[in-house]
């Protein structure tokens, strides 16, 4: 597989190698080792989350507080999605930013985030099956959303009217979510990546 990391740091595109014949198709869609390599450290799976979207759905976007917070693993196993990554790490130097990538049942590509950043997606066929492996469960009362059509964020989703969750229409903004001190700080963020990477060292 390639991975290649985006212009968000934490963040990377993963795209698998795939085998066909006339039987079909197989792939690996996640590989432990090689994902370790370009981040730095193993990701520790504690939960596996499945969703299911009609199109023009918009989920997201979420993100944990960290410590721990949930570094994902996202990939698309039946339909479409836009995939989207936000920098919402107060003091990056890319804050604000975002990024996206289509996920799909052709190329299978995948996305890693880390621990901090904010994901969301939007489905773009009917049935958009979304598979997350995380590296934490999830906790009431430390799970977070940002509104996805924030202006301040200029999200281009590729939809004209998003359906979203009350949930996620509920959300605050990102200026909002920093004013109530809801967003992960950059260098909390990396401490915590340090640690990850000095605990693999001691294994």
């Amino acid at each position: 597989m390639k991975i290649r990391p985006l212009g968000i740091e934490g963040a990377f595109e993963v795209t698998p190698v795939q085998h066909g014949d006339d039987r079909g198709r197989f792939l690996e869609w996640y590989r432990f080792d090689a994902l370790a390599e370009a981040v730095g450290h193993p990701l520790d799976l504690a939960q596996a989350n499945l969703s299911t979207s009609a199109r023009g759905v918009v989920r997201g976007i979420h993100f944990a507080d960290v410590p721990p917070g949930q570094a994902k693993y996202v990939t698309c196993v039946a339909g479409a999605v836009l995939d989207v990554i936000v920098d919402i790490r107060v003091g990056s130097p890319t804050f604000g930013s975002w990024e996206a990538v289509r996920l799909d049942d052709q190329d299978r590509r995948a996305v890693y985030l880390a621990e901090g950043l904010g994901h969301g997606f939007c489905a773009l066929t009917e049935g958009a099956t979304v598979a997350y492996l995380c590296s934490s469960t999830y906790r009431p009362g430390h799970e977070h959303g940002i509104h996805p059509l924030d202006p301040e964020l200029g999200i281009a989703w590729p939809v004209g009217e998003p359906v979203l969750s009350a949930k996620d229409a509920a959300a605050p903004d990102l200026g909002e979510a920093g004013a109530k001190g809801l967003l992960p700080r950059y260098d909390a963020c990396n401490r915590f990546v340090k640690t990850l990477r000095r605990i693999d060292d001691s294994r």
